[in-house]
């Protein structure tokens, strides 16, 4: 049985996306190794640099961080940087992984599928970040009710990978209530295309992490 896409480590080849790596190696080359807390992820993630920028520069501006979000990434692509010097001899604190959504929606994958991708990303960050506390996030909420079949993928993959997160080592965070009513109903009005967060749920994300930071030993 072959594997699935989502495990097999994927190079993009789009002019921005090669530009984008080689500024973050150069970015976390002039950091150094010893970092409070790196984010790594998709679109969501990259938009910390536009929509979520004021709040990342009072939470996470006056600390040693680093924004490897990258559009439009699935786990293969993640899993591609991770093996090519994007995260070579860091060594920082925390580390929140932010992944899958594309492999629900570009690709159409199964759960099982996201969910392998994403545990073998995992695994590659814990064998090369013994003494970093990887923080596993849910993949946030996407179409408007739980009765829409991305919902349903998005939801069952979360329920797979909670199970990787359990660890000292990767913990796991499920902050997706937040951007949700009582009814699990996702509104414009806190995702304008009902998958990117606006600037103010980059705050409440922020504040999720500020406190596990804070309860860090």
């Amino acid at each position: 049985m072959s594997k699935p896409l989502a495990v097999i480590p994927t190079e993009r080849f789009e002019d921005w996306w090669q530009q984008r790596h080689q500024q973050k190696l150069l970015e976390r080359q002039a950091l150094g190794n010893k970092l409070d807390i790196v984010f790594i992820g998709d679109s969501i993630t990259h938009a910390w640099e536009d929509e979520g920028k004021p709040a990342w520069q009072q939470y996470f501006g006056p600390q040693k961080s680093l924004n490897l979000g990258f559009a439009e990434d699935r786990t293969e692509h993640l899993l591609w940087r991770i093996q090519n010097g994007e995260i070579d001899e860091l060594c920082p604190k925390m580390l929140v992984l932010l992944i899958g959504t594309n492999n629900a929606g570009h690709r159409l994958d199964s759960p099982e599928d996201i969910a392998a991708g994403i545990k073998v990303i995992l695994d590659e960050l814990k064998k090369r970040l013994l003494t970093t506390t990887i923080v596993l996030m849910a993949i946030f909420p996407r179409s408007r009710n739980t009765q829409k079949p991305m919902r349903k993928r998005v939801n069952l993959a979360n329920q797979l990978i909670k199970q990787y997160a359990d660890t000292k080592q990767a913990v796991w965070l499920d902050i997706n209530q937040h951007f949700l009513t009582e009814d699990e109903v996702l509104l414009e009005s806190v995702m304008p295309d009902l998958l990117h967060l606006n600037s103010a749920q980059y705050w409440v994300w922020a504040e999720q992490i500020k406190l596990l930071q804070q309860n860090m030993p």
